[in-house]
């Protein structure tokens, strides 16, 4: 399997070390039914090479989300290091017009099963990624700003979820697709493709919000391929998205699955950003 080796570089990845630095920390493992690693079909006989009509259906599944305006989302990253599997689960809502969204990330529970970490509140917007709760020193009522451009993935993996608008934005580099076959899921009947997308490729065609994030994705990762599993309904919006990333950190490599579930399509996002004032500009721990 294709993975990226990402190098952590600096102190890109200190800003969100509450959020994904609880891989290398905790003993426990997670799952969630709801957006857990699904390789039904996967083995499945007969399998062909989908012809350009399907591939340009798969990159094209951000512009087909546009269309949809918003959706409610969940979002899973399981991680893996040294033999320990960890889940961070989220929660929440897309706005796909306005290009912002906001989740609830679960942090895992410590080995003694305590949660140790209060929910984590994400707004996603083209370029920032805020964040409260965020532990660290920073004031319970106080928001930290990332600048996600600055981010060596490009806050693909640092937030603890991958930004549903972003991960769609991945799919436009599409390529070596297969088609697996017709599935349902949660009662929509669904197609499931396979296939590796190349993130600097994806940057040079992405639309104009998501290019600086992922030219620093492509810059800060050591291999631009990226598999992928997608899941597209009858209308061709993307129903889920599976990404496989891998990085090296000080305990070795960290293997990285995100998936991202889509549901509910039209149900209305509302995405308040900061004031100025909210935002703290203090020193955080690392």
């Amino acid at each position: 399997m294709v993975v990226q080796q990402h190098r952590r570089r600096g102190g890109a990845f200190a800003v969100a070390a509450a959020v994904v630095g609880a891989v290398a920390t905790s003993g426990c493992s997670g799952g969630w039914g709801a957006v857990a690693d699904d390789r039904r079909g996967g083995g499945q006989a007969g399998r062909a090479r989908v012809d350009e009509t399907r591939v340009d259906e798969v990159r094209k599944a951000a512009d087909v989300l546009a269309g949809a305006r918003s959706a409610k989302a969940r979002t899973s990253m399981e991680t893996a290091t040294g033999g320990t599997r960890v889940t961070i689960r989220g929660e929440g809502g897309y706005d796909f017009v306005r290009r912002m969204g906001q989740l609830t990330v679960v942090l895992p529970k410590g080995p003694a099963g305590a949660d140790e970490h209060r929910p984590v509140t994400e707004l996603l917007a083209p370029g920032a990624l805020y964040m409260k709760n965020r532990g660290a020193g920073v004031p319970v009522d106080k928001w930290v700003r990332v600048d996600t451009t600055t981010l060596e993935d490009g806050n693909l993996v640092t937030g603890g979820a991958t930004d549903p608008l972003a991960a769609a934005e991945l799919l436009r580099s599409a390529r070596d697709v297969t088609y697996v076959g017709e599935e349902k899921l949660a009662g929509a009947k669904v197609r499931h493709y396979r296939g590796i997308t190349d993130i600097a490729q994806a940057a040079r065609i992405a639309e104009p919000h998501a290019r600086a994030s992922l030219a620093a994705a492509a810059k800060g990762f050591a291999m631009d391929t990226v598999p992928f599993d997608a899941y597209l309904d009858e209308e061709g919006r993307l129903r889920k998205v599976r990404h496989r990333f891998s990085f090296t950190n000080e305990t070795g490599t960290v293997a990285v699955t995100s998936t991202t579930l889509l549901y509910d399509f039209g149900t209305p996002v509302a995405v308040r950003l900061p004031d100025q004032r909210d935002i703290y500009a203090g020193k955080i721990r690392a």
